[in-house]
C-alpha cells in the first residue's frame, strides 16, 4: 500500500494565513490615507488575481486600471450614464469614491465563447480572483472595496464590451494602515452539519 507524503511546506505560516483571511475586510474610500500605491504593488495584486482557480482554465477575468490622470477618464465615462440609470446623488457619491481612491480597478467577466460551463462558475472564478486581490491588498496596507453599483451594465456598454463580456464592478484601492479587529460572523457551528 502506497503512503502519501504528508510533509507540510514549512515556509508557510498557517497562523499568518489564518490572520490574513480572518482580518481582511472592506475599507471604504472615505477612510483611505493620502499616498501613492506603487505600480509594482498594483501589478502584484493583479498577478495574484490571475492565479485564482478556474474551471477548464477559462480564466474569465480581465481588468482596467484607473490611476492618477486616468481616473478622470472613469469620471467622464460615469458622467455619460443616463440619469434614469443613476441618480444625481449616487453619481456624485460615486465620483467622490473615485476621487478618494488612489487606484480603481474595473472588474470584468470574459465569458467562455463556447459556454463549456455554467456562467455562475465563471462569475465564481472572477470572485475568487477578487478575493486574491483583497488579500494581497491587506498584506500591503492597502484598503480595498468591491463595489457593484446598479449601473455596471451601462458602464460596460460605454467601454465597448463584447457580447460575451460584462462588468462585475469596481475595486477601489487606497493607502490604509490595517489593524486586527474582530469581524462580525455567525458561529460556524450554526452553518455546518457533520454527516
Amino acid at each position: 500500500m502506497e503512503t502519501r507524503d504528508r510533509t507540510i511546506n514549512t515556509n508557510m505560516n498557517k497562523e499568518t494565513l489564518n490572520s490574513v483571511i480572518r482580518n481582511r475586510k472592506s475599507i471604504y474610500p472615505k477612510d483611505y490615507a493620502a499616498g501613492e500605491i506603487p505600480d509594482d504593488i498594483i501589478n502584484e495584486v493583479l498577478l495574484n488575481a490571475n492565479h485564482a482557480p478556474t474551471h477548464r482554465m477559462t480564466q474569465p477575468w480581465f481588468f482596467k486600471v484607473y490611476k492618477n490622470e486616468s481616473k478622470q477618464k472613469l469620471i467622464d465615462i460615469i458622467s455619460k450614464i443616463d440619469e434614469s440609470k443613476i441618480s444625481k446623488i449616487k453619481h456624485d457619491k460615486f465620483i467622490q469614491k473615485i476621487n478618494d481612491s488612489n487606484t480603481i480597478i474595473s472588474i470584468f467577466l470574459n465569458r467562455d465563447k463556447k459556454e463549456r460551463l455554467p456562467e455562475w462558475e465563471e462569475i465564481a472564478a472572477v470572485s475568487m480572483a477578487v478575493q486574491n486581490m483583497w488579500l494581497t491588498c491587506y498584506v500591503n496596507n492597502i484598503g480595498s472595496y468591491w463595489s457593484t453599483p446598479g449601473f455596471i451594465q451601462e458602464y460596460g456598454k460605454l467601454v465597448n464590451l463584447d457580447n460575451n463580456e460584462s462588468s462585475l464592478g469596481f475595486f477601489f484601492m487606497g493607502v490604509y494602515n490595517h489593524k486586527e479587529t474582530a469581524k462580525l460572523r455567525d458561529d460556524i457551528t450554526t452553518k455546518v452539519e457533520w454527516v
